[in-house]
């Protein structure tokens, strides 16, 4: 059973501004630093745990790319610790947990369905994984309060993250 990490694969989480003052905020590009994805050799089984406390900000983002130097190293630490410690309650909540309870073949890709377990609270989600050059990668939206999560708000709501996140998990198709 292949077992994949941040060595060999990568999982993206991205974040988007809100409210009135978000023409001063960022969107923002991070990375899990710590997380395993274990898959069967024939693909019928996933299950993934990711450390939510080695969230790092990689980048602020604009107009959907990057923009490296948008953010200093101070203000990364910052919103590091805010997000550990006022979202995700990571104390708590150290891990986010998901087991497939069906993969399908679906053309070069798969389509995966199964229980996520985020901050204490289990959904089912489902998800598309494309064959991308020589890997496997798939991008889903989560939402916030679907998982007992309040997005991060300052200033009394005008400055906010949307309750809608982008998650990207990429990972070698060998």
């Amino acid at each position: 059973m292949p077992t994949y990490d941040a060595s060999s694969a990568s999982c993206l989480v991205y974040t988007f501004k809100d409210g009135l003052l978000s023409k001063v905020a960022h969107d923002l590009k991070l990375s899990c630093e710590r997380f395993t994805l274990d898959v069967a050799d024939d693909k019928s089984k996933l299950e993934a745990t990711f450390q939510l406390s080695s969230l790092v900000v990689e980048c602020a983002r604009k107009d959907g790319r990057d923009a490296p130097g948008g953010l200093s190293d101070s203000d990364k630490r910052k919103i590091e610790k805010n997000m550990a410690a006022d979202v995700l309650h990571t104390k708590r909540h150290a891990e986010a947990r998901f087991v497939a309870t069906e993969v399908t073949p679906d053309g070069e890709g798969f389509r995966v369905t199964g229980d996520l377990t985020l901050h204490g609270q289990t959904r089912p989600i489902s998800a598309r994984v494309d064959k991308r050059g020589d890997r496997f990668v798939t991008e889903l939206a989560l939402n916030q309060p679907d998982f007992g999560i309040k997005p991060f708000s300052a200033m009394l709501g005008t400055l906010k993250v949307k309750p809608e996140i982008r998650v990207e998990l990429s990972v070698p198709a060998s």
